[in-house]
């Protein structure tokens, strides 16, 4: 047998009996969930190659399974992400109820991205679409809170999406009777004009939801914060890389053919990186560290968008790059938000301080990951996003690197926001009982930020299956060596010349870390936040003075213009709108037969009326 077909067969036998399970032996469950998740991820890596595929006729539809050199890319981070997320669930989801059908959506949602991957034609993408969204949409209303708002927001936009995709689904069969993407891409130059704008533009909406560009990004930020933080790495490092994925097929594959493709990717990469800005923006004005990430994996998308949009080879190799790296970072952030709230109960900034000490391996896996976030060199956020400047300054792209620069820069400061709020302000007396999580909750996110540091001195370790997938998708040849194109690589990538860099830094760190602990070796007095006078006034008991209190207000009242427009206040008033004329037309349908009666009189009168001009 197929090992795809073994392969969706067992994510899909799993979650059905993790799920049957829950109803006989927790122990029996969270064994099977977990073998399930690495089982699966062992099969995918060691028995589908590249290249392999099946084909199935199922009511007269030609369906195509098959590994592609792109899917394998982004298998990277849905199976490698989600191991790691299973593992940090079994731990954080520990005494809560109705796990079962916790983790049966869970493995559903990764069956999903997996049929995505390994889908080459369009009714099995659709099909596992549909799968990935309604899976992770019972997962966001897991905890009950905010149904109504945020469970009907995802799922609203979800349709929309959807929709958008099934109506550009039908236009491509309607052209060629064939549903295989690689027909789809084959016929697309023969398309009638106007349909090779409709027919991208419907792709790009279904998958910008998924990827939440603005103005499709409103459900994330709710789903992002109710989802358990178990999922919400998964939500914000894999799922919403479903929509990237996507976007390449589209940009990539297909807009090269099209007249005006420049004119749509030049919208899309200022949709991206206002995007970038204004989800930055709003992150910092975030006191709940669930918000401010959810914010933050907005922006960064951004990046990775406009990065797809520009379409040039060495921004896609950007965007390939900064979607592993979004991953790893974001995944471990979410994780660490997690563990705080486990061992805490809060995951509010200006409640919760001083946990340098009591977490210490939790602080340090919130350090190297925010040092990724941020772009700083020797970790590989530096590399991703040193190469999409790179990628606009070469393209004559001056003003979007501006705006770039921007968005990238004022990200410093809701790094700094979540790094020193939680970790380096003072101790208070009421956090005395904290300890660190336990291992499963802090192994795999520090595990995720190890990688990312070493990809910014090992750069070469997803460069070389990026170069493959960049080939595969039409590329022409480098050698194998497509990073050569940055000057970035010529120095230091290919050649490693970033280890002294790497080294200085790390001494440099330590250095600090000796200091830090020999101070620390003195008596210190502690004092606490609310032990202080200002201007000769003693503060309240009950007043916040938590570092991260109203702290940035001079930058946000200066961006105030910029938050004062909300797309949400035009897509309720849009809802209105439509209820109000709903609410109308259900007037015409009284129940009244008399009233129906008369309405089929009027139309035959019509009927005759303009028989001539109806009918000639």
């Amino acid at each position: 047998m197929n090992m795809i077909i073994v392969l969706f067969a067992l994510f899909l036998g799993g979650a059905v009996l993790t799920w049957l399970a829950d109803k006989i032996s927790g122990i029996l469950r969270d064994g099977l969930f977990l073998l399930t998740m690495i089982g699966g991820a062992t099969l995918f890596f060691l028995r589908i190659p590249t290249g392999s595929s099946v084909d199935i006729t199922l009511a007269g539809l030609h369906l195509q399974w098959g590994l592609t050199p792109t899917a394998q890319v982004f298998s990277l981070v849905v199976m490698g992400l989600g191991v790691l997320a299973a593992i940090f669930a079994i731990s954080y989801m520990k005494g809560k109820e109705r796990l079962g059908y916790f983790y049966f959506n869970f493995l559903m949602s990764i069956l999903g991205m997996t049929g995505i991957l390994l889908s080459r034609d369009l009714v099995s993408f659709f099909i596992f679409w549909e799968i990935m969204t309604w899976s992770s949409y019972f997962i966001v209303i897991y905890s009950g809170k905010d149904v109504q708002s945020t469970g009907i927001n995802y799922i609203l936009f979800s349709a929309i999406g959807a929709y958008a995709m099934l109506t550009a689904i039908v236009m491509v069969w309607s052209q060629g009777h064939s549903l295989l993407i690689n027909d789809m891409v084959r016929n697309f130059p023969f398309y009638p004009p106007s349909w090779k704008i409709w027919i991208p533009l419907l792709f790009l909406t279904g998958f910008g939801v998924k990827a939440a560009l603005m103005p499709l990004h409103v459900w994330a930020p709710g789903a992002y914060t109710r989802s358990p933080m178990a999922f919400t790495s998964v939500f914000s490092g894999a799922l919403s890389k479903m929509g990237i994925y996507g976007m390449i097929i589209v940009f990539v594959r297909m807009m090269d053919v099209v007249p005006q493709g420049a004119v749509i990717r030049d919208v899309f990469a200022w949709l991206g990186i206002i995007t970038a800005i204004l989800a930055t923006i709003w992150a910092i004005a975030q006191d709940d560290a669930r918000k401010l990430l959810a914010y933050s994996s907005i922006g960064q998308l951004g990046y990775i968008v406009t990065g797809v949009a520009l379409g040039t080879p060495l921004a896609l190799m950007s965007a390939f790059f900064l979607t592993i790296m979004h991953a790893l970072f974001k995944g471990s952030l979410f994780m660490v938000v997690g563990a705080i709230e486990r061992q805490t109960g809060t995951t509010y900034l200006n409640q919760v301080t001083g946990l340098i000490r009591k977490m210490p391996w939790t602080f340090l896996t919130a350090l190297i990951s925010i040092i990724a976030l941020a772009g700083i060199p020797p970790v590989g956020g530096f590399i991703g996003k040193w190469m999409l400047y790179e990628s606009m300054i070469t393209g004559d792209r001056y003003i979007l690197v501006i705006f770039t620069f921007f968005a990238s820069t004022a990200a410093f400061m809701y790094c700094y926001k979540f790094l020193f709020g939680f970790f380096m302000g003072q101790e208070e007396k009421e956090w005395e009982h904290v300890k660190e999580a336990p291992a499963a909750m802090v192994v795999p996110p520090l595990l995720m930020a190890l990688f990312a540091a070493v990809l910014g001195v090992f750069p070469g370790i997803i460069l070389r299956p990026i170069d493959t997938a960049m080939q595969g998708m039409g590329f022409a040849g480098s050698g194998g060596h497509f990073w050569q194109m940055s000057t970035l690589f010529n120095d230091w990538g290919n050649t490693i010349a970033m280890k002294p860099l790497a080294i200085a830094v790390t001494v440099i760190f330590l250095l600090f870390a000796i200091f830090l602990t020999l101070k620390g070796l003195k008596e210190t007095r502690y004092t606490s936040t609310k032990d202080i006078s200002t201007s000769g006034e003693v503060p309240l008991e009950e007043e916040n003075l938590t570092f991260s209190e109203n702290f940035f207000q001079p930058f946000l009242r200066a961006v105030g213009p910029l938050m004062k427009y909300r797309i949400m206040v035009w897509y309720r008033q849009l809802g209105s709108s439509v209820e109000a004329t709903a609410d109308y037309l259900r007037r015409v349908y009284s129940g009244n037969g008399q009233t129906y009666a008369i309405y089929v009189i009027l139309f035959v009168v019509v009927l005759l009326l303009f028989k001539d001009k109806l009918f000639g």
